[in-house]
């Protein structure tokens, strides 16, 4: 068997109110707050992680630039994925603070690009993403220490790049998200890591060879990378149960207003995950070892790989060998379960941080 080249395991610090011993149940010790989200960021350090994502919502917990200053300082080896949502930020100004605290970190940063809205605003699919086209275009100019002519639909900048740069001089990797066409094309032209939600592995493997062919046209590649909560337990049925339990409350009609909060519920991706959910058989299973039930309780990523250490990690391989290089994983509450996951999976698993 082939070796597997060693991928990038990042966890999740849970800044837009998403923590719960029992889904859809909020908890007032889990709720998002500067010394709740900075444990699990600890959690994830101590643990062996190699990166986190911190999240960002307008609507939804803490502010995720503000935190991402605050706890670089505290971090000797782990990396920060810090979410930006573009409709929120002038480039110019958000390229300055990447600098700044990808020298806080020693040059550990990476971006999560957010296609966001502005607070308020309505934008079609189409501008939206052009939009982020733009943003990502002037943060890699900057960033990269030259300077800017922009004559862009939505800015119109001619600036010098910030006399600050980054720790490598160089823009910090950008990763970013999306299945609707106008996302794909908006990826294939500016990002560097193309995240994906869980899907059924011929789902996965179909989106892989769609962007790298999107991205080539563009005389680019991507990396790519695929966000998913974990359940491990020592056997499969400890796993089942644990998931089980996580629903063992739930309100169908407070799971379905949870879905209906975030900002991305009528996105492509959403609906992917929607329907990955009604398709699975009754016992809420799309395929071996990955769970749907916990899309029932939330936006976004909907699935969760379920399973004892060695399912686990089988089924992580397996995304490596379609030629996933990052993972970004999370489970509930999130400090225990990347305690759980560090002890039982992460040794077996040849990682570090993902580079450009």
């Amino acid at each position: 068997m082939t070796a597997l080249p060693p991928c990038e395991i990042s966890w999740f610090s849970a800044l837009c109110d998403d923590d719960y011993e029992f889904l859809g149940v909020p908890d007032a010790q889990l709720q998002s707050s500067w010394a709740h989200c900075r444990d699990i960021v600890l959690q994830a350090e101590t643990g062996g992680f190699d990166n986190i994502l911190l999240p960002s919502g307008y609507a939804l917990g803490i502010d995720t630039t503000a935190f991402a200053a605050a706890i670089a300082p505290m971090l000797r080896r782990l990396a920060l994925l810090m979410a930006v949502r573009v409709g929120e930020s002038w480039p110019p100004q958000l390229a300055r603070q990447i600098a700044t605290i990808d020298q806080m970190l020693c040059g550990r940063l990476r971006v999560n690009i957010i296609s966001s809205e502005m607070p308020g605003e309505t934008l079609g699919s189409a501008p939206r993403y052009a939009r982020t086209v733009e943003a990502m275009h002037i943060l890699r100019t900057l960033l990269n220490g030259q300077p800017l002519d922009h004559d862009g639909e939505f800015w119109k900048l001619k600036v010098d790049p910030p006399r600050l740069r980054t720790v490598s001089g160089k823009v910090p990797l950008l990763y970013f998200g999306g299945l609707s066409p106008d996302a794909r094309d908006a990826a294939a032209k500016g990002a560097d890591v193309f995240l994906m939600w869980p899907d059924r592995q011929e789902a996965v493997a179909a989106i892989i060879a769609d962007m790298t062919a999107r991205a080539a046209a563009y005389g680019r590649t991507l990396k790519f990378g695929y966000r998913a909560h974990v359940v491990v337990r020592e056997t499969e049925a400890e796993a089942r149960t644990a998931a089980d339990r996580l629903l063992s409350k739930l309100d169908a009609a407070e799971g379905a207003a949870i879905r209906a909060k975030s900002l991305d519920s009528q996105s492509a991706g959403v609906a992917a995950q929607a329907a990955l959910r009604e398709n699975a058989g009754d016992d809420g299973y799309a395929e071996a070892n990955l769970w749907t039930g916990i899309g029932r309780a939330r936006s976004g990523c909907g699935a969760a790989i379920v399973g004892d250490p060695d399912q686990v990690l089988a089924k992580l391989n397996a995304y490596r060998g379609m030629g996933i290089e990052a993972f970004i994983l999370s489970g509930y509450p999130h400090a225990a379960e990347a305690d759980l996951f560090a002890r039982h999976v992460l040794p077996k698993i040849e990682h570090g941080l993902l580079m450009g």
